[in-house]
């Protein structure tokens, strides 16, 4: 495996190797990269003799020889080539540039940039301008407004994984500030806080009809996102196609894409605008929306070629260090393969994953809906339903049905169908004006659907 500009190959890990040289130029370089021990600078895989105890060293050293902190940005695993172990360090671009060797500090000697397949000095130039560009608005730096915290969920969940906090804790996972004081990190993940993530239901396409208000916080972070994980794995319904030979299973949205994206929009919101992310469930579709816009040096071909820049890097760590992140950059190209880059909108203050139910598994649902819920829907709905084709106005459907009555019409059709979802204006902000009309929703299609197949 030949070096490019973001693979770099070591043939051992030994004292005089300066690999944290390497590694600032990758936490510099826009794309972040790989350091792979044990295979030489021609390529050939020579692999490593002791596995773990290098692992060791190279955390160790990252860990206490680069500033700012690496940690959350690193990535450390065996892999196996050509018959032998080596060792893959992955590299996410930083947000805090520049990067550098603690012992020499913000200077050449200690900032390095990835160009081409080597490392080289960053001149002094262009340290002072990337130090001036800081974001300085990070959750590790903003002092959490509340002092009394504590952390009990949080080690339990650490102890759930077999690792337990040590008394050092608030200084090792980087919940305190510079001067001692805990931060806004420590504030998301103490067990009381004011931070609350909803999951709302909507019995419309739009968000006029909402059903079911949900809010998962005021706790630990880590419990809040297990939370949400655990509704929304209940919302994922398994529909059922029995067949001749088997029973075909689908649930309405992609499981591992569906865990990738709620993990990813709660570990990258930007939490300095005090806004937590939100999931929306629709009839056709589920909405993810999190706070906070590419980060300014991150392309969006680059996001959709998976090269990571973890916002918070702390809550990156710890989630790593709790299993509910996989590894660096892991989280997009899950969701791409499942649903293509369509499924993601930028704006310039938020970024929202749209899921949608695809037309296979409305399918499902609706033999699924035909076979338990068509009985028990009104006469007079199913009768209204199937009078609607695309946009209709009130006297049409009346004349339709064949009711002259407007007053019964309203009490006995209209206002069931809109109040059990079935309908929806196409005006929701002017119900009273003279163009107002009603459309199916998509509950109120599959409804119909089921109608015409019974027929």
């Amino acid at each position: 495996m030949s070096e490019t500009n973001r693979i770099e190959n070591k043939r051992e890990l030994t004292p005089e190797l300066d690999i944290e040289k390497e590694v600032v130029a990758f936490l510099n370089y826009k794309e972040g990269g790989y350091i792979y021990i044990g295979i030489d600078k021609d390529g050939s895989t020579v692999g490593v003799s002791d596995v773990d105890d290098c692992m060791l060293r190279l955390k160790d050293r990252i860990k206490h020889n680069i500033s700012p902190s690496a940690m959350g940005l690193f990535d450390i695993a065996e892999e196996q080539r050509d018959g032998h172990s080596i060792i893959k360090v992955t590299v996410a671009s930083g947000i805090e540039k520049p990067y550098f060797k603690t012992k020499y500090g913000m200077t050449p000697r200690g900032a390095y940039l990835r160009v081409g397949t080597s490392a080289e000095p960053m001149p002094q130039e262009q340290i002072d301008r990337l130090f001036a560009m800081r974001t300085r608005n990070s959750i590790g730096r903003i002092v959490s407004n509340r002092q009394d915290l504590s952390f009990e969920q949080l080690r339990i969940y650490y102890d759930e994984r077999g690792k337990r906090l040590n008394d050092n804790f608030k200084r090792t996972l980087e919940l305190l500030t510079d001067d001692g004081k805990y931060n806004y990190v420590a504030y998301l993940l103490a067990d009381e806080n004011g931070n609350s993530i909803k999951v709302a239901k909507y019995s419309s396409i739009d968000r006029c009809d909402l059903v079911e208000n949900n809010e998962y916080g005021y706790c630990s972070l880590i419990k809040a996102t297990k939370s949400v994980l655990s509704k929304l794995d209940i919302e994922n319904k398994v529909a059922a196609t029995i067949t001749p030979m088997e029973r075909i299973e689908t649930p309405l949205w992609n499981k591992v894409a569906l865990r990738e994206a709620v993990v990813n929009a709660i570990v990258h919101n930007d939490y300095s605008f005090e806004v937590p992310p939100k999931f929306e469930i629709f009839p056709d579709r589920l909405e993810i929306t999190s706070a906070g816009r590419l980060p300014e040096s991150l392309t969006r071909e680059e996001f959709f070629n998976g090269i990571s820049i973890p916002r918070n890097k702390e809550l990156m760590r710890i989630y790593r260090d709790v299993e509910l992140v996989e590894s660096l950059g892991s989280g997009i190209p899950r969701i791409l393969r499942a649903y293509g880059e369509d499924c993601f909108k930028f704006t310039d203050n938020f970024i929202r994953i749209t899921l949608p139910i695809s037309a296979h598994d409305s399918a499902h649902d609706s033999a699924h809906d035909s076979a338990h819920d068509v009985g028990s829907v009104s006469k007079a709905i199913r009768t209204l339903v199937t009078c609607i084709e695309g946009e209709v106005d009130r006297d049409t459907l009346q004349s339709l049905i064949g009711i002259k009555h407007r007053t019964y019409f309203r009490s006995t059709y209209l206002k069931p169908a809109l109040d059990e979802g079935y309908i929806e204006f196409t005006l929701p902000d002017e119900k009273q004006s003279k163009l107002q009309k009603y459309r199916l929703t998509a509950k109120g299609i599959t409804l119909k659907n089921s109608l015409t197949s019974n027929n």
